[in-house]
């Protein structure tokens, strides 16, 4: 293997996902959304269903280049497992955090410990990131392409096999679903509000096992980009396996749906080839034709990525929360109030609620590029 500089257009493509999380959590009215900014009801798949598994993806890429530099710079096995153990931990603790603010301060919010979700994105990155740190410390590439097949062999013969009580097995429905039972009964009372059926979580627990074969198919790329291959070459690599990724698991559809809900294992595959495509494309612009200028906001996003989410989820947050009471006797929000005012006046209401979330997305980017203007680095 090469000592592979740092890439650029790896950190240009995590900050477009970041963004991009921005943008489809935080329109102006969640009743008026353009479609590719939703995500699918459950079945099939939108743009929107693309970005958490590429940033868990790119999350595993990320992982190939960290700790062959750490290696490179003395770092044994039982070093590098305390310290995704201890990020692990904290990107789960802020998670955490992020679902209990603002713990109460404010008239709008309770705060109850009895219903507070356990799961989220963040708790499903920690999740992901120990489980696939701790497979990566303890076997090579093959080792890591058999845990990533077997895990998805595994989900998916649990989803269609396992007998869920009242429903049977290969249930494949909000209510009736595996995941749903173990989520509903373990996690009762701590699962999304919004899910699709209630007791169900989108980021539950059984779900979390092919989001970790997600994470396992972006170190797997990652080792193959340290090696000492042209540009030109691992980008044509890049789109071609991509390619056959998304081939596949179209074939798997046919059989297991592809479900973002579910995160089934045709929904894995399809995810880490549309990931290959997409960083293809980016790896093409940037490292080979060194086109760098128009990537350079995504880049500043990418620094930053996971404190520039807990912001915006924090920022999101107060704008809901912060109310008052208006002068018709009215209760509005500092959200709804913005929207009224400065938005909704534009334009048609899809294009009034799309302005919203693109502000949204640039009042963040000028704190990203303020952070790396003075080189602060927010390691979470």
């Amino acid at each position: 293997m090469s000592n592979s500089p740092r890439l650029v257009s790896l950190d240009a493509f995590r900050g477009a996902t970041v963004a991009g999380m921005l943008l489809v959590n935080n329109p102006g009215s969640w009743s008026t959304v353009y479609p590719p900014l939703r995500h699918a009801p459950w079945h099939g798949w939108t743009p929107t269903d693309l970005i958490f598994p590429c940033f868990l993806w790119i999350m595993g890429v990320s992982l190939a280049f960290s700790f062959a530099r750490r290696r490179e710079e003395g770092a044994d096995r039982a070093a590098l497992f305390r310290h995704v153990l201890r990020r692990s931990v904290i990107i789960f603790g802020v998670g955490l955090l992020l679902a209990a603010f603002p713990f109460g301060l404010l008239p709008a919010h309770h705060l109850s410990l009895g219903t507070l979700r356990l799961p989220g994105v963040l708790q499903r990155i920690a999740l992901c990131y120990l489980a696939a740190g701790a497979i990566f410390l303890r076997t090579g590439p093959r080792g890591l392409t058999v845990w990533a097949v077997s895990l998805l062999a595994a989900y998916w013969a649990m989803l269609m096999l396992v007998p869920v009580p009242g429903y049977g097995a290969g249930v494949l429905e909000p209510t009736g679903s595996l995941p749903w039972w173990i989520d509903s009964h373990v996690l009762a009372g701590h699962t999304w509000s919004g899910a699709p059926a209630p007791g169900f979580d989108p980021e539950g627990i059984l779900s979390t096992i092919p989001a970790i074969a997600t994470v396992l198919a972006g170190i797997l790329v990652g080792l193959w980009l340290r090696r000492a291959v042209s540009p030109t070459t691992k980008a044509a690599r890049l789109l071609m396996g991509g390619l056959v990724m998304l081939i596949a698991g179209a074939v798997m559809d046919v059989w297991l749906p592809i479900n973002k809900n579910l995160w089934t294992s045709s929904y894995t595959v399809f995810m880490a080839g549309w990931a290959m495509v997409l960083l293809a494309a980016f790896y093409w612009l940037i490292e080979v034709h060194g086109w760098r200028r128009w990537a350079q906001p995504f880049v500043w996003y990418g620094m930053n990525a996971l404190a520039l989410f807990v912001l915006a989820g924090l920022s999101a947050r107060l704008l809901g929360l912060i109310q008052w009471t208006g002068s018709d006797g009215v209760q509005i929000s500092l959200k709804g109030w913005l929207y009224a005012a400065c938005f909704q006046p534009v334009g048609s209401p899809l294009d009034a609620s799309l302005l919203f979330a693109v502000a949204f997305v640039l009042v963040h980017l000028i704190i990203a590029w303020e952070l790396a203007r003075r080189k602060w680095l927010i390691k979470i």
